[in-house]
């Protein structure tokens, strides 16, 4: 097949998920140790440096694509969902800095890996909102220059969601770095534009129907919202009945989006099935968090820890024989986007 010749022009940005669903994964495991032991935490260690690994693999790999590569790296900016996947990067340092807080506690590296994801990811949600303000502008050539797409409600997909909570993360590893003030104000960008999202991508549902087939996984990023915003509230010093109520949300996101469990087992492995992990991860975390041994609470974090292993297990095994077959790094098919209008 030509693409299998150079695979680098289709690793878009969204192969970072597979970093935040491993680091997701690690703060899960990490998390249990107390109801667990030690072999939740040895999981936890080998799962930070897996998640390493794949990071800077991507790292390498992503450089090396823009450079050979540049007009496939333009066209990740201007796709209508894919440019939200470049959140996935800096969300990913996010991710690793706070793998190291936990496991080493504030240090200068963890310190500056983390200045460096918060502050990508609050540019890059500025560049993803900006594109809002050019309405339903259908993008295209504009004087010679390749203009993207404004807000579409064929691009009000879950996707959107990942520029949002990269922002809600940024307390988990900035509290205990001494950056609280600066973690409490990055938090509320994410939690001023979380519900907006979740409106469109509704009155997107309602004007067009649910996204592509190929995407359904992606609607597990509803539970990262509401789950990650409960860690992030009992890191700043929320009162622990706004944690719950949060956690209640994203149980209930978890319930919502697992009726489509069927139609997404019976789609062919692909990258968008990586959108599961992060969010399940974080539910996991947020009910081990809240858990007290012996509870009810803690059981279904148990349970919740194994499902959520289970499925980066299958995800792990499916990329490797996505990758084996040439299926994962080729081109994917792109729906024409026309403007609807409201």
């Amino acid at each position: 097949m030509p693409h299998l010749a150079q695979p680098l022009k289709y690793l878009m940005p969204g192969w970072y998920a597979i970093v935040m669903g491993l680091t997701g994964l690690t703060l899960a495991w990490h998390r249990a140790t107390p109801l667990m032991g030690g072999l939740a935490d040895t999981i936890a260690r080998v799962l930070a440096s897996l998640a390493m690994l794949v990071f800077v693999v991507l790292a390498v790999a992503t450089v090396v694509r823009a450079f050979r590569h540049p007009e496939a790296w333009a066209e990740d900016r201007r796709h209508p969902v894919r440019h939200t996947f470049i959140a996935a990067l800096p969300i990913s340092v996010i991710l690793l800095a706070t793998v190291a807080v936990a496991f080493h506690g504030p240090n200068p590296l963890a310190l500056g890996l983390w200045w460096a994801g918060a502050l990508a990811q609050l540019l890059v949600t500025l560049w993803v909102l900006a594109r809002w303000l050019r309405g339903n502008a259908p993008g295209g050539l504009k004087d010679g220059v390749h203009q993207p797409p404004g807000l579409v409600w064929a691009s009000a997909t879950p996707a959107l969601f990942i520029p949002i909570v990269g922002n809600v993360l940024v307390p988990l590893a900035g509290v205990p770095l001494g950056q609280a003030d600066w973690s409490a104000a990055q938090f509320g960008i994410g939690l001023m534009f979380w519900p907006v999202v979740l409106v469109l991508i509704v009155v997107r549902i309602a004007q067009q129907g649910l996204w592509p087939e190929r995407l359904l996984p992606a609607a597990f990023i509803f539970i990262a919202p509401p789950a990650v915003s409960g860690l992030s509230m009992l890191q700043l010093g929320a009162p622990q009945a706004a944690a719950w109520g949060l956690w209640g949300m994203a149980l209930f996101s978890l319930l919502w989006v697992g009726t489509l469990t069927k139609r997404i087992a019976a789609l062919p492995f692909g990258l968008p099935h990586w959108g599961m992990s992060f969010p399940l991860a974080a539910l996991t975390t947020l009910t081990l968090r809240l858990a007290t041994p012996g509870s009810g609470v803690a059981v279904l974090g148990t349970s919740l820890l194994a499902l959520s292993s289970l499925v980066v297990v299958a995800l792990v095994l499916g990329t490797v024989r996505g990758l084996r077959d040439g299926s994962l790094l080729a081109p994917e098919p792109v729906a024409t986007i026309t403007p609807v209008a409201t």
